[in-house]
């Protein structure tokens, strides 16, 4: 069951300013954007602001957007990476149709080019070793050394390059390096490695290279080979944008793209480090891409968050030239936000404590109704069991509560969601003392929750009858790490939570949630969503998010106004 609501009016920002700037003034004919990932790694949190503005610009002017796979480093790349990349992208409510690409289509035309920069005299083939050319490069306040393969003649680069495609070295024993300026204040320009020798299959072009373009010479060349107008990219890529126009201006490519910069999406708590998350499922931290407690696509769609929200969320977080952190108390209340007016309601105690309602007669059961959605009648209503035996959460009950405490406890009244009054009597409890059920009686007369006489109560319950409620896995995810700024004071993995994650394997549900494909609001717990995991016979179940206040706390009575004070 789902429940269609209005998406937002599309905002302004300074990418969309400037591409009708360029439209207006006739410089741009028709947009195109691409969004380019490396498949090295499941999509994050913050490729989704890239998806949402990339493919939403093209979309809103009438453009495309294509899909390109900057595939140009084999030893991190893997098939399923590439797929999880479409799969993601798809969910997200993006296509990018005809227009799939990938770097390695271009490899021949790469290659020309780069053989082409070596016959202008702006390139050349470094022996050094790596240690010695990350030293010659020199640091942010001293200029950089020229390699002494720099002065090689045209023609030897020439030959040692072929001989470089050709196989004839190991890895690492040459590179390929643009001449620039080894003393330029921008580390990008003291002359870049633009391929070096990677003996590795390549999962589409299997072995026929032994050598690969670095990203910074392939993702200029393959914009242009696209005839991409506008390259959107977030702030780190600042740096490399005079290299990206360096090569644009020493080659003869079909087109001219411009890149712009936006500020990246970061989130406090979270890690977006493709490195790290890599770490994290290796180590074994998580249990894979798209576990739950992960920031990744695959495991926010897992968690049952849909792709409506995370759009929305790009939406409200903006396009901004400057980097900040969003609180990810934003990040909940978009999700809240969207899945309160579609989510299905349903009823499930997490951790079950025995209600026995001793003047209801024993094998008897009824059929109540209960609501799908509060404010949507449309929607329907389902049949709930109710008899002698049912289950409220352990929460919910104190032998001994402080004084606003408005639920269960020995001599007090509540009302059970859909079904009765009843009224705690006694407690029965094991030999270490621990309460085990509750002995209860109910009101006949307050069938649907509303008693004849009018009389009130603080608190209304959630509940499950024993006889049909289905045992499931409850797993609760809190953030994988338990400080603002992990790895602040050193290695990430010193601030992962260890209590990310818990179990509760005894949680009751209702019977309707034995099969089911929507996020669904577990009424006073918040929103769930049924995991892979769990079958129709136990089912697992994943929390999206908890619901912004306590279901209870809105049950409680309102405090009174404070009394004024006299004068003096």
């Amino acid at each position: 069951m789902t429940i269609e609501t209005g998406t937002a009016e599309v905002g302004r920002d300074f990418i969309r300013d400037i591409i009708q700037g360029d439209l207006d003034a006739g410089r741009t004919q028709s947009v195109v954007t691409r969004f380019p990932p490396e498949p090295n790694g499941y999509l994050h949190i913050g490729h989704a602001k890239s998806i949402c503005l990339n493919f939403g610009v093209a979309g809103e002017f009438g453009g495309r957007c294509h899909l390109r796979f900057d595939d140009t480093n084999p030893v991190k790349e893997e098939q399923e990476f590439i797929d999880s990349i479409q799969r993601d992208v798809r969910w997200l409510g993006f296509d990018w149709g005809e227009h799939l690409y990938f770097a390695s289509d271009y490899f021949e035309q790469l290659y020309a080019w780069a053989e082409h920069l070596i016959q202008q005299g702006v390139a050349y083939v470094d022996d050094t070793a790596p240690e010695a050319m990350r030293a010659q490069r020199g640091t942010l306040t001293e200029p950089g050394q020229n390699s002494p393969f720099r002065y090689r003649s045209a023609e030897e680069s020439l030959d040692l390059f072929r001989r470089m495609r050709a196989g004839e070295f190991p890895n690492g024993a040459r590179v390929l390096r643009a001449k620039i300026d080894m003393a330029s204040g921008n580390m990008n320009l003291r002359d870049p490695v633009l391929y070096r020798i990677l003996h590795a299959h390549h999962p589409r072009t299997g072995d026929a290279w032994c050598i690969y373009p670095t990203y910074d010479f392939a993702h200029g060349q393959s914009d242009a080979i696209e005839g991409i107008t506008h390259s959107v990219c977030t702030l780190e890529f600042e740096d490399h944008k005079p290299l990206y126009d360096w090569l644009l201006d020493h080659l003869p490519v079909p087109a001219r793209p411009r890149q712009y910069e936006f500020a990246r999406l970061n989130i406090g708590s979270m890690v977006l480090s493709k490195r790290v998350l890599t770490r994290l499922v290796q180590d074994g931290h998580v249990k894979g891409w798209d576990d739950p407690r992960m920031p990744t696509i695959a495991g926010i769609r897992r968690r049952g968050v849909p792709a409506t929200a995370l759009r929305e969320f790009v939406r409200r977080v903006g396009v901004a030239r400057a980097n900040s952190v969003v609180d990810p108390a934003m990040l909940d209340a978009t999700i809240r936000d969207t899945l309160n007016p579609i989510a299905p309601r349903r009823m499930a105690v997490l951790r079950p404590l025995k209600l026995v309602i001793e003047n209801y007669p024993e094998g008897q059961t009824e059929t109540l109704e209960a609501a799908n959605h509060p404010d949507h009648p449309e929607t329907g209503k389902r049949p709930i069991t109710f008899g002698r035996e049912l289950y409220v959460e352990r929460d919910d009950f104190m032998e001994d509560p402080p004084k606003k405490f408005y639920r269960l406890s020995p001599g007090k009244e509540v009302r059970l969601r859909y079904g009765y009054f009843v009224t705690c009597q006694s407690i029965v409890k094991d030999s270490a003392g621990n309460v085990t059920e509750l002995r209860c009686t109910y009101d006949p007369a307050s069938r649907g929750g509303n008693a004849p006489d009018g009389r009130k109560v603080q608190a209304t319950l959630h509940w499950l009858a024993a006889a049909d409620a289905v045992r499931a896995e409850v797993r609760l995810y809190n953030p994988l790490f338990n400080r603002a700024d992990p790895g602040a004071d050193g290695d990430v993995m010193n601030a992962l939570n260890p209590d990310s994650l818990e179990i509760l394997p005894d949680a009751l549900v209702e019977p309707a949630l034995r099969e089911t494909d929507d996020t669904v609001q577990f009424e006073r717990q918040g929103y769930f969503r049924a995991d892979p995991d769990g079958t129709p016979e136990r089912p697992v179940f994943n929390r999206t998010v908890g619901l912004r206040d306590s279901w209870v706390k809105a049950q409680d009575p309102p405090k009174p106004a404070p009394k004024p004070r006299s004068g003096r």
